[in-house]
């Protein structure tokens, strides 16, 4: 089977529509959470989510504080405020979505969180240190994670540092042959200075991952962010993928 994992689209339709257009044919989609927050086209992306192939979709930080799950101090003053309005102008049908999410799952062999497995909707995994705990916090092979909006490999070693990160370029396959923690990237607000939407394909049988990037129109998103009145930093580091 082959799998689309997407994760952090942070309401940008733009981007999610790129990387669906990009990764064409998948018999499923994984998505690990946060459709929503920063960006300027919630409920458009909620639709767009709710209608892909044998979809599994978990809560993410910025979900759950738009349904009141987080308490918004936890956020830093631009994400507040983009949560605040993201609640406002959320509809029914999106609200009712968000809410069915899981926090966790497994399946194929492969467990799925936003944050990390030992704190699903929370936790950055952004170290070889983090890593390394986590590692006593899922039975599977696999592990997928999002929220770094980084895309990482992390592989169980055997040394003291129990895992070793690995670097995958773009369209590079990883194959899969011990406990490894994959992160596809943030589909919606790239975090690794490269401003193309990433996402992940992975072939269940083959046991191979390939992360891929794609470009999109950014001034177009940054266009509608400014002018729903969210804050003009999140509009900025689209076009550098800070």
């Amino acid at each position: 089977m082959r799998v689309l994992i997407i994760s952090d689209i942070h309401a940008n339709l733009t981007a999610l529509e790129a990387v669906l257009s990009a990764a064409r044919l998948y018999d499923a989609v994984w998505c690990l959470g946060d459709i929503v927050g920063y960006g300027p086209d919630p409920n458009e992306c909620v639709d767009v989510v709710q209608s892909l192939p044998n979809l599994v979709y978990l809560t993410g930080n910025h979900d759950a504080a738009t349904l009141g799950n987080i308490n918004l101090e936890a956020f830093n003053r631009d994400a507040r405020i983009s949560a605040q309005w993201t609640k406002s102008v959320l509809g029914a049908s999106s609200i009712q979505f968000l809410k069915n999410a899981q926090e966790k799952a497994v399946l194929e062999n492969v467990t799925l969180a936003h944050g990390s497995p030992r704190n699903p909707v929370w936790e950055y995994m952004l170290d070889t240190y983090t890593a390394s705990i986590n590692f006593e916090y899922f039975e599977t092979e696999v592990c997928f994670v999002g929220h770094t909006h980084q895309p990482t490999i992390y592989v169980e070693s055997d040394g003291p540092r129990k895992a070793i990160w690995k670097y995958l370029a773009p369209g590079e396959v990883f194959k899969i042959s011990e406990r490894t923690i994959l992160n596809p990237g943030s589909v919606g607000q790239p975090r690794d200075h490269d401003p193309r939407a990433s996402y992940a394909l992975f072939d269940t049988e083959q046991r191979a991952w390939r992360l891929m990037r794609v470009e999109y129109d950014i001034a177009q998103v940054q266009q509608r962010i400014i002018d729903n009145g969210l804050p003009r930093r999140h509009a900025l580091r689209l076009k550098q993928g800070w």
